[in-house]
């Protein structure tokens, strides 16, 4: 379409008539909008005729077509500016119905709804690519709405698409202004409000104070819309957590979020890929959470078939463990996929002795086979063991970390599974090539060699971390003759190598260096001038 012929027709056309031209450019733009350079003007006076359109009464038929024009053309960040103003992101706000704080009492029809949430869109589009609008959403107090809102909507009081584009405009406000992140936390309480939104999202049933009702053998998949919702409700939690825990938090509300994310992990969803997702996020929060609320993990008495250790339930630790080795298997994207989840064992494991026990179980087993380098094989701890050699530093030291961490930072016993050569990086970083231990303490352990390794030990290479096989010894087949003549074959290797290879110097009359005759030739010669002279 002619954007010329679209701005005449919006600055002088009927309610009828703006409908009718921004639904065909709707349907022209919607899938794909190129941004021809040469018309960013007239994309940006378009804004600008839009938001004037919006500010009028209109039908919500109109309002919603306008407002998906709008949101098409908040994809380029650089016609922003009419939008990205105070009157610009109030107007968006209001047909968000932001102001108000939660939709009309009454239940809106379908259309209003629409309306609802292509602003609620278009104020996503707009807040994520535009500075000036994150400043102007910070002072109009964008994330006061947004709380009210959500704390209005229960029990179905706003539809999925509501509540999930509210959701993600607080994720995105929360992400990019550490101010709102703040007040969210001191004076929305947001994260009890965020908790809330999953307990009803995720149908958490209490049967304890940090247990929930565990999901039956046969219980059905996470819905993919309250999935959806359950993803942007934890990315908010995460940026809140970021913010240093404070006394109006309490220590209750962070177990509380832990208890939820032990909940969120014996889940299922529609699919392996969102499943995964959906672990993704619950490990990111639980790293921000206080170690001492890990004990939440596994403080639940033990259901049929899970796994048990030492009377804690390590079901969800087990999850996790399984998540990681699938991160390990990706074989891409570990800097991101897998340094959190590596993180999060690693600190559980220092700080739990329960937990750290039962990982050591499940990825450093007593050894039995050691006539194989520590890093082949497909076990975990192999896989671990490769990881640290990686090129990503970050990635290297994660792991060779949370190993360190399984053996009590002991520098014996990370040698004894991973060889010397493979745990070098850590020791030169931990100043520990000489040996000992870490800085933290660690109860005692039994001993747990195997009757293999100990009768094995003192053949172990330490460098390699494994049982060599003896090399043969060339010589033995050999005659006489042929010793002799591989001898001389030595010997004159010998003799060619310093002519070869290393030229004897010596220091010249100015200091310089030369060859060795050049610099004996000018001593005779200086000397022998001395003794004419006499």
């Amino acid at each position: 379409m002619d954007l010329n012929d679209v701005l005449s027709k919006l600055d002088a056309g009927d309610e009828e008539e703006i409908e009718r031209l921004v639904e065909q450019f709707n349907r022209e733009n919607r899938r794909t909008f190129t941004f021809d350079p040469n018309q960013e003007d007239l994309r940006s006076k378009l804004c600008e005729s839009l938001l004037t359109v919006l500010g009028r009464p209109l039908q919500p038929g109109c309002q919603s077509c306008c407002l998906e024009t709008l949101r098409i053309l908040s994809r380029d960040k650089r016609v922003l500016g009419p939008v990205a103003t105070r009157e610009g992101v109030l107007v968006l706000a209001g047909l968000a119905q932001l102001q108000d704080g939660d939709l009309r009492g009454d239940a809106p029809s379908e259309r209003e709804e629409r309306v609802v949430v292509e602003a609620l869109k278009c104020l996503c589009n707009v807040v994520f690519n535009s500075a000036a609008a994150q400043q102007v959403g910070a002072e109009v107090q964008l994330a006061r709405g947004l709380c009210a809102r959500l704390r209005g909507a229960r029990a179905g009081a706003a539809r999925h698409e509501v509540g999930l584009f509210s959701l993600r405009l607080l994720f995105l406000l929360s992400a990019l202004r550490p101010d709102v992140r703040g007040g969210l936390r001191r004076e929305l309480h947001a994260l009890a409000l965020l908790t809330r939104v999953l307990e009803e999202t995720l149908d958490v049933r209490w049967v304890g104070p940090y247990e929930a009702a565990a999901p039956g053998p046969g219980a059905l998949a996470v819905p993919a819309e309250k999935n959806e919702r359950a993803m942007e409700a934890l990315k908010a939690l995460f940026n809140l957590t970021l913010v240093d825990a404070g006394e109006e938090d309490g220590d209750h509300q962070l177990r509380l979020i832990a208890a939820i994310m032990r909940h969120l992990l014996m889940l299922k969803t529609q699919t392996e890929e969102k499943t995964e997702e959906a672990h993704s996020h619950a490990i990111n929060l639980l790293s921000n959470l206080p170690v001492s609320c890990l004990d939440v993990l596994i403080d639940v008495p033990v259901q049929g078939g899970q796994q048990k250790y030492n009377g804690k339930n390590m079901a969800a630790v087990q999850v996790l463990l399984d998540f990681m080795e699938k991160r390990i298997d990706k074989g891409s994207n570990f800097k991101e996929g897998l340094t959190p989840i590596l993180s999060l064992l690693t600190e559980g494991s220092r700080h739990h002795r329960e937990i750290r026990r039962y990982i050591k179980t499940q990825v450093l087993p007593p050894l039995k086979e050691v006539k194989i380098r520590p890093e082949i094989g497909t076990t975990v701890r192999n896989k671990l063991v490769r990881l640290m050699t990686h090129v990503d530093m970050g990635v290297k030291q994660s792991a060779a970390e949370f190993l360190f961490v399984l053996c009590k930072e002991s520098v014996d016993n990370l040698l004894k599974y991973t060889g010397y050569g493979n745990a070098a990086g850590l020791l030169v970083e931990r100043n520990l090539l000489a040996g000992g231990r870490g800085d933290t303490k660690y109860s005692e352990d039994e001993d747990s060699d195997t009757e293999e390794y100990k009768s094995a030990k003192p053949f172990i290479n330490p460098i390699t971390g494994h049982v060599e096989e003896p090399m043969l010894n060339p010589l033995e087949e050999m005659t006489e003759e042929q010793k002799e003549y591989e001898a001389q074959k030595l010997i004159d290797m010998f003799d060619k190598f310093p002519r070869q290879f290393i030229q004897p110097m010596g220091v010249m009359k100015d200091g310089t260096l030369a060859p060795l005759d050049e610099a004996l030739c000018q001593a005779a010669g200086d000397s022998s001038g001395s003794d004419s002279d006499e």
